[in-house]
């Protein structure tokens, strides 16, 4: 499978983010009942993953977090080889060796997943750079969360790109939580949009949890991030329905809190919109669930049917 580019279908965004869902649950699944490593879920988050990756082009380049399944996903991975990067296999993107935390993936134009907290955007800035200094064409695209934009290296970054004049797209995927810290115990500002403004870069916010929405506004930061070689950052709200780490009781969070976000689920959201414009009947959209729903099965036959990596393998693909 290779990189994924949109049609204007909007059936094609609940597809992709139908597949997120059932992915991301099934991994969930597999490390409550047999132990399989855990992993960070963005459930509740799909349709910001999917929105900005279904505005990209084949050139654009993606730096990613720790909740990473669903930027790949939505770019084209395989389902059955990134959930053998999960559980260690050799069939995976990386030969089982990044786990869900540190995939890449070449071939999808994916540079990496960083675990550590807004690390992708310091990153992303030497990406950028190089991309200036080669001609290349094509934005960087740097997801990250509300948290990493409570470090100082999303000051630093964000200067950088706007002194450099950097191809960047910023999305801060703001998902009320830090961890198991809540966003209001971090910072006064209801946003963190409005903070690129201090380096004279253009911003916009968007409601996270309309992929419609979230894909048209993306498109036009991209444009202009391409025409003008200039930064932009896209503050996308939403809401993670599932824990920080799989397991996770999730405990900590008000449940009124976390009622009135699943009433804002994306995905039920968006069949609603289909059924009501005519685009899709129910029958289609049984038929859609039911096909993702193999497809995960089929993901989850090859990362069993794949071996571990061979003792050695131990020091390959190691730099020092």
């Amino acid at each position: 499978m290779g990189i994924r580019l949109y049609d204007e279908r909007p059936e094609a965004l609940l597809e992709a983010m139908l597949l997120i869902r059932a992915y991301e649950e099934k991994a969930a699944a597999l490390q409550a009942e047999s132990g399989t490593p855990g992993t960070c879920t963005a459930v509740g988050q799909e349709a910001a993953a999917v929105g900005v990756v279904a505005a990209l082009g084949a050139d654009e380049l993606i730096l990613t977090n720790h909740r990473s399944a669903g930027h790949l996903l939505a770019r084209g991975a395989d389902p059955g080889r990134l959930l053998a990067e999960v559980m260690g296999r050799r069939g995976g993107y990386c030969k089982g060796k990044s786990g869900s935390l540190h995939v890449s993936a070449r071939e999808l134009g994916v540079v990496l997943t960083s675990t550590i907290v807004g690390g992708e955007l310091a990153l992303a800035t030497g990406v950028a750079l190089a991309q200036k200094q080669l001609r290349r064409p094509g934005a960087v695209v740097c997801f990250f969360g509300d948290g990493a934009a409570c470090e100082g290296r999303f000051h630093e970054s964000l200067n950088l790109a706007a002194l450099w004049g950097l191809p960047v797209l910023y999305v801060c995927e703001n998902n009320e939580w830090q961890a198991f810290v809540h966003r209001r115990e971090t910072m006064l500002a209801e946003g963190i949009a409005g903070w690129a403004g201090n380096y004279g870069i253009d911003h916009a916010t968007v409601d996270g949890n309309d992929v419609e929405q979230v894909r048209a506004v993306a498109a036009a930061a991209l444009e202009s991030v391409r025409g003008r070689g200039r930064p932009f950052l896209l503050e996308a709200r939403t809401y993670r329905l599932r824990g920080h780490f799989e397991p996770d009781d999730q405990a900590y969070v008000d449940t009124d809190e976390l009622a009135a976000w699943r009433a804002r689920d994306p995905l039920p959201r968006m069949e609603a919109r289909l059924l009501a414009s005519g685009r899709c009947d129910a029958g289609a959209i049984t038929a859609m669930k039911a096909a993702v729903a193999a497809q995960v099965a089929a993901a989850h036959a090859f990362a069993i049917d794949s071996p571990y990596p061979a003792l050695e393998e131990l020091t390959t693909d190691v730099y020092a």
